[in-house]
């Protein structure tokens, strides 16, 4: 489909370290439909530093407000092996495999994974010698923007487009850095107004609870949607609670690619499903009572109704006035 929708599992580090239950979340994104599912790839220690807090959300989600950032993370890591592993299941499950890099060999490592597609996660997007590194692969690039600025989106484009990729090889997505996001956060129409400014493809990651609001973004014109999964929402993690459980996410791609067929091509004619009840619905000028050859048709001895196989309404004052040409009964069509 040329207008098809581009949808991102985000399954994220929802696999807690174990490369079962990483397999596990593959079969379901598989069997939802979706394009890609997406994981993180990182070096915790290069990633954040021994004093880095936990955010608030993952301090709730894990239960744990000592535990730093860093140790959490650690727990998180996919090894390098894990890649391989689940890149090959991917492939059986006729899925494609992503994974955004956290950190400069990161970004090497996943190069030479030969990945067809560059993600950028939100915190990311203040990060000049990543941004740099990852534009001069020349890929095409999708840009989370959680928490930033329409400057600093720019400034980001920039860098990305400076280093060697092509504008038109860059989709920005709208988003929101909580989770779970508040509803009275989403400013879900901000998405077109960087599609505006900055004149690029846009998208959505979403972090709400439910599938509400990546469905709207869609019919608002998302080309990407990135959506959090898990196998049940219940599990320890940072990012459990504000993830899709399986069903939720087949639901989710349903109602997307439902939503696909429905835009259209923007041209208001009758579709060919409706054409054969315009005769049915719409309605013809008949006789209201029994009228005699040469009689002047007028308001009291014409009605309307339906089939609309005869005269249409719309002519109704060409009709008014004229002379019957033949005897009517009532209902009979003019």
């Amino acid at each position: 489909m040329k207008n098809r929708v581009l949808i991102i599992a985000e399954a994220g580090v929802n696999h807690n370290g174990d490369i079962t239950l990483a397999k596990k979340l593959i079969d379901a994104a598989a069997d939802a439909g979706v394009d890609y599912v997406k994981f993180q790839t990182f070096n915790s220690k290069k990633l954040v530093s021994k004093s880095a807090q936990k955010a608030d959300y993952q301090k709730q989600n894990t239960n744990d407000e000592v535990e730093s950032q860093l140790k959490m993370l650690q727990k998180l890591e996919l090894s390098k092996n894990d890649h391989l592993i689940l890149i090959d299941y991917c492939k059986t499950k006729n899925i494609k495999f992503l994974s955004t890099a956290f950190d400069l060999d990161s970004i090497d490592f996943l190069e030479e994974l030969k990945i067809d597609l560059w993600k950028v996660p939100s915190g990311e997007i203040t990060n000049l010698p990543y941004l740099r590194k990852l534009g001069g692969l020349g890929k095409p690039v999708i840009i989370s923007t959680g928490m930033a600025e329409m400057s600093e989106i720019e400034d980001a484009i920039n860098v990305v487009t400076s280093s060697g990729t092509d504008i038109k090889d860059i989709t920005v997505l709208h988003c929101n850095t909580e989770y779970p996001t508040p509803m009275q956060d989403v400013n879900l129409t901000a998405m077109n107004t960087i599609k505006d400014v900055f004149k690029v493809p846009i998208g959505y990651s979403d972090h709400t609870l439910g599938i509400e609001i990546p469905i709207a973004a869609v019919a608002l014109g998302a080309t990407v949607i990135e959506k959090h999964f898990t196998l049940d929402n219940s599990m320890d993690g940072p990012d459990h609670k504000a993830s899709l459980e399986p069903q939720e996410l087949k639901k989710m791609v349903t109602a997307i690619r439902n939503i696909e067929q429905a835009m259209g091509n923007g041209i208001k004619v009758p579709s060919p499903s409706e054409t054969k009840n315009k005769p049915i619905a719409r309605k013809s000028i008949v006789a209201n009572r029994e009228i005699l050859k040469g009689e002047i048709f007028d308001e009291k001895n014409l009605t309307i109704k339906r089939p609309g196989t005869g005269i249409s309404p719309m002519k109704w004052d060409k009709v008014i006035g004229s002379r019957a040409k033949k005897d009517y009964k009532a209902d009979d069509l003019i």
